[in-house]
Protein backbone atom coordinates (compact mmCIF):
# COMPACT_ATOMS: atom_id res chain seq x y z
CA UNK A 1 0.00 0.00 0.00
CA UNK A 2 2.63 2.35 0.97
CA UNK A 3 4.41 1.54 -2.76
CA UNK A 4 1.72 2.44 -3.95
CA UNK A 5 0.75 5.34 -2.76
CA UNK A 6 4.34 6.49 -3.20
CA UNK A 7 4.27 5.58 -7.27
CA UNK A 8 0.87 7.77 -6.65
CA UNK A 9 2.73 10.61 -5.65
CA UNK A 10 5.44 10.57 -7.98
CA UNK A 11 2.70 10.34 -10.92
CA UNK A 12 1.05 13.15 -9.37
CA UNK A 13 4.28 15.54 -9.04
CA UNK A 14 5.15 14.71 -12.57
CA UNK A 15 1.65 15.50 -13.78
CA UNK A 16 1.58 19.10 -12.33
CA UNK A 17 4.80 19.75 -12.94
CA UNK A 18 3.43 18.84 -16.58
CA UNK A 19 0.17 20.61 -16.89
CA UNK A 20 1.85 23.83 -15.18
CA UNK A 21 4.39 24.49 -17.66
CA UNK A 22 3.05 22.50 -21.09
CA UNK A 23 6.09 22.24 -22.45
CA UNK A 24 6.50 18.75 -23.47
CA UNK A 25 2.71 17.96 -24.07
CA UNK A 26 2.64 21.10 -26.30
CA UNK A 27 5.70 20.15 -28.53
CA UNK A 28 4.16 16.09 -28.34
CA UNK A 29 0.98 16.99 -29.16
CA UNK A 30 1.40 19.80 -31.92
CA UNK A 31 4.04 17.50 -33.74
CA UNK A 32 1.22 14.74 -33.96
CA UNK A 33 -1.21 16.88 -35.17
CA UNK A 34 1.04 18.59 -37.77
CA UNK A 35 2.90 14.95 -39.19
CA UNK A 36 -0.98 14.20 -39.75
CA UNK A 37 -2.11 17.17 -41.12
CA UNK A 38 1.22 16.98 -43.94
CA UNK A 39 0.50 13.43 -44.82
CA UNK A 40 -3.00 14.07 -45.61
CA UNK A 41 -2.03 16.66 -47.69
CA UNK A 42 1.31 15.53 -49.37
CA UNK A 43 -0.28 12.25 -50.50
CA UNK A 44 -3.94 12.58 -50.44
CA UNK A 45 -4.43 9.28 -50.19
CA UNK A 46 -7.65 6.97 -51.17
CA UNK A 47 -9.92 5.19 -48.86
CA UNK A 48 -7.91 1.93 -50.13
CA UNK A 49 -4.29 3.68 -49.20
CA UNK A 50 -5.65 4.84 -45.81
CA UNK A 51 -6.88 1.47 -44.63
CA UNK A 52 -3.65 0.13 -45.30
CA UNK A 53 -1.52 2.59 -43.67
CA UNK A 54 -3.46 3.53 -40.96
CA UNK A 55 -1.80 1.25 -38.34
CA UNK A 56 1.88 2.04 -39.23
CA UNK A 57 0.84 5.97 -39.79
CA UNK A 58 -0.66 6.30 -36.39
CA UNK A 59 1.83 4.28 -34.29
CA UNK A 60 4.78 6.00 -36.14
CA UNK A 61 3.11 9.13 -35.43
CA UNK A 62 2.53 7.85 -31.39
CA UNK A 63 5.95 7.18 -31.21
CA UNK A 64 7.76 10.04 -32.25
CA UNK A 65 5.32 12.20 -30.45
CA UNK A 66 6.42 10.03 -27.26
CA UNK A 67 9.97 9.97 -27.26
CA UNK A 68 9.56 14.40 -27.09
CA UNK A 69 7.67 13.50 -24.12
CA UNK A 70 9.56 10.75 -22.54
CA UNK A 71 12.58 13.04 -23.08
CA UNK A 72 11.87 15.17 -20.45
CA UNK A 73 10.49 12.55 -18.01
CA UNK A 74 13.84 12.58 -16.09
CA UNK A 75 15.67 15.72 -17.76
CA UNK A 76 13.11 18.10 -15.93
CA UNK A 77 14.40 16.81 -12.13
CA UNK A 78 18.20 17.96 -13.09
CA UNK A 79 17.04 21.87 -12.10
CA UNK A 80 18.35 22.34 -8.68
CA UNK A 81 19.74 19.01 -8.25
CA UNK A 82 15.92 17.41 -7.72
CA UNK A 83 17.22 14.52 -9.11
CA UNK A 84 19.87 13.67 -6.32
CA UNK A 85 16.94 14.60 -4.19
CA UNK A 86 14.77 12.07 -5.44
CA UNK A 87 17.18 9.33 -5.68
CA UNK A 88 18.49 9.69 -1.73
CA UNK A 89 14.58 10.20 -0.41
CA UNK A 90 13.22 7.39 1.19
CA UNK A 91 10.88 6.55 -1.97
CA UNK A 92 12.05 3.40 -3.44
CA UNK A 93 13.98 3.72 -6.69
CA UNK A 94 11.27 1.34 -8.59
CA UNK A 95 8.12 3.72 -7.28
CA UNK A 96 10.22 6.63 -8.95
CA UNK A 97 10.57 4.65 -12.14
CA UNK A 98 7.07 3.76 -11.97
CA UNK A 99 5.40 7.09 -10.90
CA UNK A 100 7.03 8.89 -14.05
CA UNK A 101 6.14 6.05 -15.83
CA UNK A 102 2.22 6.57 -15.03
CA UNK A 103 2.57 10.02 -15.99
CA UNK A 104 3.75 9.33 -18.87
CA UNK A 105 1.83 6.75 -19.97
CA UNK A 106 -1.41 9.34 -18.81
CA UNK A 107 0.03 12.15 -21.01
CA UNK A 108 0.74 9.88 -23.91
CA UNK A 109 -3.10 8.38 -23.75
CA UNK A 110 -4.53 12.03 -23.81
CA UNK A 111 -2.23 13.15 -26.65
CA UNK A 112 -3.44 9.52 -28.36
CA UNK A 113 -7.10 10.73 -27.47
CA UNK A 114 -7.01 13.78 -29.40
CA UNK A 115 -5.03 12.26 -32.38
CA UNK A 116 -7.33 9.56 -33.07
CA UNK A 117 -10.71 12.02 -34.00
CA UNK A 118 -8.25 14.38 -35.53
CA UNK A 119 -7.12 11.04 -37.96
CA UNK A 120 -10.82 10.12 -38.67
CA UNK A 121 -11.41 13.66 -39.98
CA UNK A 122 -8.44 14.16 -42.29
CA UNK A 123 -8.77 10.80 -43.60
CA UNK A 124 -12.40 10.64 -43.65
CA UNK A 125 -12.22 7.54 -41.61
CA UNK A 126 -14.36 5.74 -39.34
CA UNK A 127 -11.69 4.05 -36.13
CA UNK A 128 -14.38 3.62 -33.84
CA UNK A 129 -15.85 0.58 -35.61
CA UNK A 130 -13.89 -1.87 -33.14
CA UNK A 131 -13.89 0.64 -29.79
CA UNK A 132 -13.54 -2.15 -27.40
CA UNK A 133 -10.17 -3.62 -29.49
CA UNK A 134 -8.93 -0.63 -30.13
CA UNK A 135 -8.58 0.35 -26.65
CA UNK A 136 -7.10 -2.36 -25.68
CA UNK A 137 -4.44 -2.08 -28.63
CA UNK A 138 -4.14 1.34 -27.61
CA UNK A 139 -3.76 0.94 -23.70
CA UNK A 140 -0.91 -2.41 -24.08
CA UNK A 141 1.10 -0.96 -26.95
CA UNK A 142 1.23 2.24 -25.30
CA UNK A 143 2.30 1.09 -22.23
CA UNK A 144 5.36 -0.25 -24.12
CA UNK A 145 5.89 2.71 -25.50
CA UNK A 146 6.21 4.62 -21.84
CA UNK A 147 8.02 1.63 -20.19
CA UNK A 148 10.73 1.48 -22.60
CA UNK A 149 11.18 5.47 -23.01
CA UNK A 150 10.90 6.13 -19.25
CA UNK A 151 13.84 3.70 -18.60
CA UNK A 152 15.68 5.15 -21.29
CA UNK A 153 14.75 8.32 -20.07
CA UNK A 154 16.89 7.58 -16.95
CA UNK A 155 19.72 5.93 -18.51
CA UNK A 156 20.54 8.97 -21.09
CA UNK A 157 19.57 11.73 -18.11
CA UNK A 158 23.41 12.68 -17.94
CA UNK A 159 24.74 12.88 -21.36
CA UNK A 160 24.75 16.13 -23.18
CA UNK A 161 22.91 14.53 -26.49
CA UNK A 162 20.12 13.09 -24.53
CA UNK A 163 17.76 14.61 -27.37
CA UNK A 164 19.01 12.56 -29.86
CA UNK A 165 20.38 9.49 -27.70
CA UNK A 166 17.21 8.68 -26.70
CA UNK A 167 15.20 7.93 -29.69
CA UNK A 168 18.62 6.04 -31.17
CA UNK A 169 17.77 4.01 -28.00
CA UNK A 170 14.75 3.74 -28.13
CA UNK A 171 13.27 2.70 -31.43
CA UNK A 172 15.21 -0.23 -31.58
CA UNK A 173 14.25 -1.70 -28.71
CA UNK A 174 10.44 -0.85 -29.51
CA UNK A 175 10.31 -2.68 -32.86
CA UNK A 176 8.46 -5.74 -31.72
CA UNK A 177 5.78 -3.40 -29.74
CA UNK A 178 5.21 -0.94 -32.70
CA UNK A 179 5.23 -4.10 -35.09
CA UNK A 180 2.55 -5.91 -32.91
CA UNK A 181 0.82 -2.26 -32.61
CA UNK A 182 0.25 -1.83 -36.43
CA UNK A 183 -0.82 -5.11 -37.37
CA UNK A 184 -3.34 -5.01 -35.23
CA UNK A 185 -4.53 -1.06 -35.95
CA UNK A 186 -5.03 -1.64 -39.31
CA UNK A 187 -7.23 -3.99 -39.46
CA UNK A 188 -9.46 -2.99 -36.25
CA UNK A 189 -9.23 0.65 -38.37
CA UNK A 190 -11.00 -1.64 -41.22
CA UNK A 191 -13.98 -2.97 -38.43
CA UNK A 192 -11.97 -6.41 -38.53
CA UNK A 193 -12.10 -7.87 -35.13
CA UNK A 194 -8.57 -9.72 -34.18
CA UNK A 195 -8.89 -13.50 -34.90
CA UNK A 196 -6.67 -16.88 -35.19
CA UNK A 197 -3.06 -15.82 -35.81
CA UNK A 198 -3.87 -12.52 -35.06
CA UNK A 199 -4.45 -13.11 -31.50
CA UNK A 200 -0.76 -13.48 -31.43
CA UNK A 201 -0.15 -10.00 -31.81
CA UNK A 202 -2.34 -9.42 -28.88
CA UNK A 203 -0.10 -12.09 -26.64
CA UNK A 204 3.05 -10.44 -27.59
CA UNK A 205 2.14 -7.04 -26.43
CA UNK A 206 1.00 -8.65 -23.22
CA UNK A 207 4.25 -10.15 -23.49
CA UNK A 208 6.24 -7.63 -23.92
CA UNK A 209 5.01 -5.17 -21.68
CA UNK A 210 5.30 -7.42 -18.20
CA UNK A 211 8.89 -8.71 -19.34
CA UNK A 212 10.45 -5.18 -19.82
CA UNK A 213 7.94 -3.75 -16.70
CA UNK A 214 10.00 -6.46 -14.46
CA UNK A 215 13.48 -5.81 -16.55
CA UNK A 216 12.92 -2.35 -15.90
CA UNK A 217 11.22 -2.42 -11.94
CA UNK A 218 14.57 -5.01 -11.15
CA UNK A 219 17.06 -2.75 -13.13
CA UNK A 220 16.32 1.00 -12.57
CA UNK A 221 18.17 1.53 -9.44
CA UNK A 222 21.62 0.65 -10.68
CA UNK A 223 20.62 2.99 -13.85
CA UNK A 224 19.98 5.68 -11.06
CA UNK A 225 22.62 5.36 -8.78
CA UNK A 226 24.70 2.94 -11.03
Amino acid sequence: MRFARQTWTIALKDLRSEFRTKEALNASLSFALVILLLFSFAFDPTAEMTREISGGLLWLVFAFAGALLLNRSFARELENDCLDVLVVSPVPAAALFLGKALANYLLLLGIEIVCLPVFGVFYNVSWTRQPAWLALVLLLATWGITVIGTMFSALTVNLRLRELMLPMLVYPMLIPCLMAAMQLTTPLIAGQAPAGDQLAWVRMLVGFDIIFTALSVALVETVLIG
